[in-house]
Parts: C-alpha cells; sequence; structure tokens
C-alpha cells in the first residue's frame, strides 16, 4: 500500500480542492491512478461502474426516491408536515424539529438516507430559507436527519449486511428502533441550541395554510401518509414483501392516495415527477458508481486487507477494538459509499470482533451507524450534496453547522458501541 495508496489519495485531495464535483474527483483520481500504475486493466472502470449498479436492493433507491416526489407534489409528504407542525407549535427551531421528526417518519418509508433528504428538504427546506434559517444550516439539518435511513428500519443497509454476516434481517430492523431514536433526540437537542445562539426562524411563516392547522384537521388529512411506515414495515415483517419490493408498493399506494384521495396530480404532473425522481435518482447512483470504482482499486491494492490486519495486530481489547473499529469506518465513510463499504469491510472485520464476544446484530449496528454518519461528512457526504443542491448553497458552507451535529452523532456512536443492551434490548426481548 504505499506509492498507489498515495498516489490515490493525492489525487482525490487536489481535485476536491480545485472545487471537482466530488462524484468526478472519485472517478477521476481512480481512472488517471489506473492509467499511470497500469497493471489494472481501463475496462474495469466500465465494468465496476455498471455491475455496482446492477443490484437488486438499490433498485429500492429510485422507486423510493419516486414515491416521495410523488407524496411530495401529492400532498401527502405536506399533510405529514402540517401533522409534525399542529404538534410542534413555535417552539425554538420549530423547522428543525419538523425536519428531524419528519424525517425520522419518512425513514421508515424509504430505508434511504438520499432518498428521505431528496423527499422531506424538497419540502422543508424552502420554508426554512424563508423563515430565516441560514441556506447552510438548513441544508445540514436536512441532510442529517436522512441520516437516520440506514439505521430506521427498513434500512437497505441492514439487510446488505445480514447477507454479508448470516444474522437476522428482522433482529435488525428490531435492532435499529432504539438507536434511531437516540439519533433523533441528539439532533433535536443540537438544533435547539443552534437555532437559539444563531436566531433561526425568527420569521412566522406558515408550512401550507394560512392559518395554523389544527391538531385532528391534521390528524385526519394525515391519516394517509402516517398509514405508509405502517403498509410498509408491516408487509416486510410479515414477510409478504422485500424491501425492494415494498419501495413499488410505496409508489403505487402514493399514487393511490394522491391520485383518487387528495386529487392534487393530474395526468400532465407526471413528466416533471418522473423527470426530478430520474435527476435525484441519477445524482445518486453517478455517486455509487464512482464511490464503488474507487473501493475497487482500494481493495486491489490491498489496503483494507492492511488495515485490518493492522488492527487486529495491535491489541485484543474489545473496547480498544471497538474504538479503533469506528475510527475506520468513519475515516471509510468520507470516501467511500455505503453499500461499497458494507460489502468489503463488513468480511473483513467480523472474524476480529466475533471471538472478542461481541454480538454481530449490536457489531451491525456499530457498522450502519459509522456508515451513516459517512453521508454528512466530506468528501462524499451525499446527504449533504443533495441538501446543498436543494437549498442551492455550495458544498462547503455547510460544513460550520454540520461541525456541531457530527460531534453530537458521535456521542451517540460511542454510546451504542459501549452500551449493547441499546441494540440487543429489543431482538433479545422480542426473541426470548
Amino acid at each position: 500500500m504505499g506509492t498507489v495508496t498515495l498516489m490515490l489519495f493525492g489525487i482525490l485531495v487536489i481535485l476536491v480542492l480545485f472545487n471537482v464535483p466530488i462524484a468526478i474527483a472519485l472517478a477521476a483520481a481512480s481512472l488517471l491512478v489506473v492509467l499511470i500504475e497500469g497493471s489494472v486493466p481501463l475496462s474495469l472502470f466500465i465494468q465496476t461502474s455498471f455491475s455496482s449498479m446492477d443490484s437488486f436492493p438499490l433498485i429500492a433507491i429510485p422507486f423510493f426516491i419516486l414515491a416521495g416526489d410523488i407524496m411530495s407534489r401529492g400532498g401527502m409528504a405536506r399533510r405529514l408536515v402540517d401533522f409534525i407542525q399542529s404538534i410542534v407549535g413555535s417552539l425554538t427551531g420549530s423547522l428543525g424539529i419538523i425536519t428531524i421528526i419528519a424525517s425520522f417518519i419518512f425513514a421508515a418509508i424509504s430505508g434511504s438516507g438520499a432518498a428521505t433528504v431528496a423527499s422531506i428538504g424538497a419540502i422543508l427546506i424552502p420554508y426554512m430559507l424563508k423563515s430565516g434559517y441560514a441556506p447552510g444550516y438548513a441544508a445540514s439539518i436536512s441532510a442529517s436527519a436522512g441520516a437516520l435511513g440506514p439505521i430506521v428500519p427498513p434500512s437497505i443497509v441492514f439487510i446488505l449486511y445480514a447477507v454479508m454476516s448470516n444474522t437476522s434481517i428482522s433482529d435488525l430492523f428490531i435492532s435499529g428502533i432504539v438507536p434511531g431514536i437516540l439519533v433523533a433526540i441528539a439532533l433535536l437537542i443540537v438544533n435547539y441550541f443552534i437555532c437559539k445562539k444563531e436566531g433561526f426562524g425568527s420569521l412566522k411563516v406558515a408550512l401550507v395554510a394560512k392559518e395554523k392547522v389544527g391538531f385532528w384537521k391534521a390528524l385526519n388529512e394525515a391519516k394517509w401518509a402516517l398509514l405508509a411506515p405502517i403498509l410498509i414495515l408491516g408487509g416486510i415483517y410479515g414477510g409478504i414483501v422485500t424491501p425492494t419490493e415494498a419501495a413499488v408498493v410505496a409508489v403505487v399506494y402514493s399514487l393511490i392516495i394522491c391520485i383518487f384521495f387528495y386529487k392534487e396530480i393530474k395526468f400532465n404532473d407526471f413528466i416533471g415527477i418522473f423527470l426530478k425522481s430520474s435527476h435525484t435518482s441519477g445524482s445518486v447512483l453517478i455517486f455509487v458508481s464512482a464511490a464503488s470504482f474507487f473501493g475497487q482499486i482500494l481493495s486491489i491494492e490491498r489496503i483494507p486487507q492492511f488495515l485490518a490486519d493492522t488492527l487486529a495486530s495491535w491489541t485484543t481489547n474489545p473496547l480498544i477494538i471497538l474504538l479503533l473499529i469506528n475510527i475506520f469506518l468513519l475515516i471509510v465513510g468520507m470516501f467511500m459509499e455505503t453499500v461499497a463499504a458494507v460489502l468489503i469491510f463488513v468480511p473483513l472485520l467480523l472474524p476480529i470482533v466475533i471471538p472478542l464476544g461481541i454480538d454481530p446484530i449490536h457489531f451491525g449496528m456499530i457498522v450502519c451507524l459509522n456508515l451513516s454518519l459517512g453521508l454528512i461528512t466530506p468528501p462524499l457526504g451525499i446527504n449533504l450534496f443533495i441538501g446543498s443542491n436543494i437549498a442551492n448553497v455550495p458544498f462547503e458552507r455547510t460544513f460550520k453547522y454540520v461541525a456541531p451535529i457530527f460531534g453530537a452523532l458521535l456521542i451517540v456512536l460511542l454510546i451504542i458501541t459501549y452500551v449493547p443492551s441499546i441494540t440487543l434490548f429489543l431482538p433479545n426481548l422480542l426473541g426470548g
């Protein structure tokens, strides 16, 4: 891992410093290394780029994004936001609170951080900007709330981890409930202090109606939106559909509700909805493609194996091993797409932690939470990329607000790492 590794990361850093888009920087750095080093055929770029997207679980992403766009355009997501607003009222940082809670609920529909940011952020970021929130913060809190996607069931990352580790998908889904709530609470606390300090939300802007919507009216209007997570998770838990099939169910359900019940989608709207969903999905999948090729080069150069072996040789203390793995995965999440990271590193790290008595379900939560933080950390930061696009703000202007959010989530990560009962309580209770 000598010259090639330095060359790979050196080129990537230089390109990022010159404001080259992250996806292009990842692909370009990998391609330049392949051309200069010469030991890897150039055709591997095309093969890896296409094969990384030729994945059944990944099909769920564009379908969930489409479902989110339909819900947004058809009034479902708006009614969900109205319902939460009727509960939150005019608390400090109320729009941030609504963003976090709505993202938590929507994560139980989409199973994807990117889809959550694209759907909820598209509704709430414009209102945050009108209410005096800094564009960088509006993008940051939406992106951070979207990081709930990989740890709130039905998480696609959980499914990939379960396949790689031969563990129960149902147990992983159940184990994500309490950590997901802890992450949401941490975001709510940080949102309060930032909004209090910066004075965000001083302008009173109604989200939808000119008059405040009452609780019972908002609940009645939002009942179909609130039913969506129950329908999707119930179908998955009941073994009726796979998560990818559930994404299709979400699309069909949202179409039926928005066309025949809310009656806010017309035939002419479909072109715009499909174009918007295609644009968002394409942006995300380009990241997947570029990051997968970057990860493939890392794998060919045996960088993951070297790091994993080095980690195991330093110590056999479980507490220190978990701390080192956390640091390692946080760095990995900064440069590698979540799916690729799970596929590459889980088989390498599991043989290290299992002999130490660490439960694979608990370790799965550690891995997924670590990599979910990668969604909001540069240079990759897919969620930040989506949020900054919606807020029309440069990527780097989000860093000021992402730093304290990341710090709070890091505390949650350490708590979950060293208190395994938080993760294992519900699976053990229901399983026992």
